[in-house]
């Protein structure tokens, strides 16, 4: 018995294993494959680097990946080396297809190629239903690994980090875990402490809902054709509970007006999320949490956001037109000069009241 279960080993240790093919620089030039400058494209053909990327993954052996974004495959081949279950691959570029299809041949179809936009892309049916787990318990064998082109890295995180706060898209079957590339100054905002100069909105939405880990840099040398910038491999676990348990929208409102103004006073900021009328709860608002009105908002700890949002939330129960109040719109925009205009029609009447005979000599 036991020699048919170290046989059986031998043999999936080898299903698993790749047979010989050409290289990803020797795949990038069968095919023609150059990369596009209005995707933001930059392949990552060195095999030892794409080998650390997923290593920065964790323990991924006989779990079931989505990579995002994998171009002509380099990331693919070091997952499939690690004797995954099963890869999914999402690429938006159609001319990728065909070496990804032949990757996946190669692979006895362990990869599946799904032509499409991760930003869109509903991924709440990728993987079988059996691997649901308890948001509570460990974190399931699936993960979200990629080389994201630059264009798209932020706007996809904040997506995914709304995914994660409603427990839907692929973290439909629990805390899935993802390992990804951003800029380099991205990066470093996104692991940013308080009191710093990189400390912004991005940072505190994914520490909020996420414990975030930094696990290396890659010089741009390495990437073809060469970025202006180093890149840096970013580590996601979800947290069982975020750090501000309020809806997704109201705590990104509330950074995205806060951090704004990152170097004037916190009122200033403030001010922004209510219309001219109700600025006074601007003041309220730091009074409550207790908060001092001088504060930058790089020096806000999660807790004292938490304080703000929480606020700023029974404010809005409280008047419903609040939160739909948009300071940048054009009705914003005309409340503001509406305000502005009566702000300055009053003092001009004081001044007259205090100066009656500047008035009468047509001063």
């Amino acid at each position: 018995m036991r020699s048919n279960t170290v046989e059986g080993r031998a043999q999936s240790k080898m299903a698993g294993r790749l047979s010989p093919m050409p290289t990803v620089a020797e795949i990038v030039k069968l095919y023609r494959l150059s990369a596009k400058r209005q995707l933001s494209q930059n392949f990552l053909l060195d095999m030892n680097i794409n080998r650390k990327l997923v290593k920065a993954a964790g323990r991924i052996t006989n779990g079931h990946v989505c990579e995002v974004g994998p171009g002509p495959g380099g990331i693919t081949r070091a997952i499939l080396d690690k004797h995954v279950e099963h890869v999914v691959v999402i690429e938006k570029d159609s001319r990728f297809i065909p070496s990804l299809q032949s990757l996946s041949r190669e692979s006895n179809n362990r990869v599946r190629v799904i032509l499409g936009d991760v930003l869109y892309f509903d991924m709440s049916r990728l993987f079988p239903e059996e691997l649901i787990s308890s948001w509570e318990e460990d974190p399931p064998n699936i993960h979200i690994i990629g080389n994201l082109p630059f264009n798209v890295a932020t706007p996809l995180i904040i997506r995914y980090l709304e995914s994660i706060s409603k427990q839907t898209s692929v973290w439909r079957y629990g805390r899935v875990r993802m390992t990804l590339t951003f800029q380099k100054e991205v990066a470093d905002r996104m692991v940013s402490p308080i009191l710093t100069n990189e400390r912004c909105r991005l940072s505190a939405m994914c520490q909020n809902w996420c414990h975030v880990t930094r696990k290396f840099e890659i010089p741009g040398s390495a990437f073809v054709p060469k970025p202006k910038v180093d890149v840096g491999v970013v580590h996601f676990l979800p947290r069982i509970k975020p750090m501000i348990p309020l809806p997704f929208k109201l705590v990104e409102k509330v950074c995205k007006h806060v951090f704004h103004h990152r170097n004037k006073k916190l009122l200033f900021g403030m001010k922004t999320l209510f219309p001219p009328d109700l600025h006074y709860l601007a003041e309220e608002s730091l009074r409550i949490t207790d908060i001092p009105e001088d504060t930058r908002s790089y020096m806000l700890t999660l807790s004292e956001l938490g304080r703000l949002c929480s606020v700023y939330s029974d404010i809005c129960e409280e008047y419903a037109h609040v939160f739909a109040y948009d300071y940048r719109s054009q009705e914003g925009q005309k409340l503001i000069r509406d305000d502005r205009y009566r702000r300055r029609q009053q003092r001009e009447g004081q001044d007259s009241e205090q100066n009656p005979l500047s008035v009468e000599n047509g001063e």
